[in-house]
């Protein structure tokens, strides 16, 4: 299916990581749109790691959308500031073409972590400002529908055999240690973030995921279950961290097929 293609900057002059792609295939079918939020250690990744997704998921009729945010110089709260704003262009380039502004969300390790409390946490929960330099928020904020995310940190609080090159990378983005400020360290744990009016959720864990635990993750969905909201978690086999970024494996074939028929529960 053909697609149209265009990269959007979020700020003139331009600021390096603040940046939108936008996929739109020429038949849209669906009322949701996908939004995909990359991995990288919080330092690292690019808006394209999901090109190929993105234009898998637009021969099933989504518009996708893929931010990129800050890399270096900034700690964990400026980052969330920077993927507020890409979901907020994304919002209104769904209703300059007059499209429903309904919106799931798609992340991955870091991106996971930045999408769960995308998804979760109101504008400024998480101890960001809202704004960055002349950018303010075009739309009312509206929640993302859903997410699906994969490799995720649920947490940002230590817990035992915790990887230690992760707790260094979680502990540089916060820009303090945990033993000085832990409250900062909560704020920006997902799962502090859950209420009855969190979205659903589904997990995509990998079997063989070394950085953040399934227990950490079925704590989780415990939690969102006792507020009465949908999660769901699917473990693949033979799967290992960040595995789902193309569609030539038989694990990410599956994980496409879990994703869309999540959505079509929504």
């Amino acid at each position: 299916m053909p697609y149209q293609f265009k990269s959007i900057y979020l700020d003139e002059p331009i600021v390096e990581g603040r940046a939108l792609d936008v996929f739109q295939p020429e038949e849209v079918t669906r009322d949701v749109a996908i939004f995909f939020v990359h991995g990288g250690g919080w330092r690292a990744g690019a808006r394209a790691h999901f090109h190929r997704l993105m234009r898998a998921f637009n021969r099933e009729g989504f518009v996708c959308g893929s931010t990129d945010y800050r890399l270096s110089g900034v700690c964990i709260r400026e980052q969330i500031t920077d993927v507020r704003h890409g979901y907020d262009l994304f919002v209104s380039e769904l209703r300059q073409a007059n499209r429903p502004a309904k919106v799931f969300v798609f992340g991955s390790s870091a991106g996971a972590h930045l999408a769960a409390l995308l998804t979760l946490a109101l504008p400024g929960e998480c101890g960001e400002d809202p704004d960055f330099a002349a950018c303010r928020f075009q739309n009312e904020w509206i929640r993302p529908v859903g997410a699906a995310l994969q490799s995720t940190p649920v947490t940002f609080e230590p817990w035992d055999d915790i990887f230690p090159h992760g707790w260094t990378a979680m502990q540089g983005i916060v820009g303090t240690t945990y033993e000085e400020h832990p409250e900062l360290f909560r704020s920006v744990s997902p799962i502090e973030h859950i209420s009855g009016e969190s979205p659903p959720i589904l997990f995509l864990e990998a079997e063989n995921e070394h950085m953040f635990p399934l227990e950490l993750t079925e704590r989780f969905v415990e939690k969102m279950r006792a507020h009465g909201r949908r999660s769901e978690i699917k473990v693949y086999t033979k799967a290992e961290h960040g595995f789902f970024y193309d569609l030539t494996r038989r694990q990410q074939k599956e994980a496409f097929r879990d994703i869309l028929g999540f959505v079509e529960k929504l």
